[in-house]
């Protein structure tokens, strides 16, 4: 898309660095200079304010990607292009079958009613619940991967979903501030929702979160 669209060398495109790396190598590829944008805490898309600060006169598009079943704010950012004169692509994610979106929206609904002491996913915009991705509360890093190895002790199929962001691979390293990127990569845990998951399975991932959820306290 980027190179159907004229863009290469000497244009900047704005991405986000939490996760997918290929959005990255896909604009290096088109000979372009990726830049990252900062994403919003809750959507962990990227932040039409953000994307808006960090753009220059060699900006000519941006990448927005959908997140964890969680679409971007594609409206702000087609506003953010307009005002510029950029191209907004998007990267959509696979569209699962109607009756397994209804599972895992099933699913997420009891998570969000029984979970304690994790912060549990914004089911806004038509969420699919792709992931469903929690925060960890507590130190960060340490205490988010101390709680996931206590939770799969447990039997449940957890994942760090973000475990590098982007900007801190090493054939991508910038010194840039995006603070809440760094903190979703600290702190979020994915949780099973799989439309196979039994009842029980579910109980099992509350009983195992729960345990553990007020035992994290923030460092002051």
């Amino acid at each position: 898309m980027l190179r159907a669209a004229g863009i290469g060398v000497g244009d900047e495109v704005v991405v986000p660095a939490f996760g997918n790396v290929e959005v990255a190598e896909a604009v290096t590829l088109a000979g372009a200079l990726p830049v990252f944008a900062d994403i919003d805490a809750v959507t962990y898309c990227l932040d039409p304010a953000a994307v808006e600060a960090v753009i220059t006169p060699r900006t000519a598009a941006v990448v927005a990607v959908h997140r964890f079943g969680r679409p971007a704010d594609i409206l702000r950012l087609h506003g953010v292009g307009q005002r510029h004169g950029l191209l907004v692509l998007e990267q959509a994610e696979s569209e699962a079958p109607y009756d397994e979106v209804a599972q895992r929206r099933e699913r997420a609904s009891y998570l969000d009613a029984k979970l304690r002491g994790v912060r549990t996913p914004d089911g806004g915009d038509g969420h699919t619940y792709q992931q469903y991705v929690v925060r960890v509360p507590g130190n960060g890093r340490p205490d988010r991967d101390a709680f996931a190895r206590a939770v799969r002790g447990k039997g449940v199929d957890c994942r760090v979903p973000v475990k590098t962001p982007v900007h801190r691979l090493p054939e991508f390293r910038r010194c840039v501030s995006l603070p809440e990127t760094e903190r979703a990569a600290d702190e979020t845990l994915a949780l099973p929702v799989d439309a196979l998951l039994t009842k029980r399975d579910m109980q099992r991932t509350v009983a195992a979160c729960n345990a553990l959820g007020g035992l994290l306290q923030p460092a002051f």
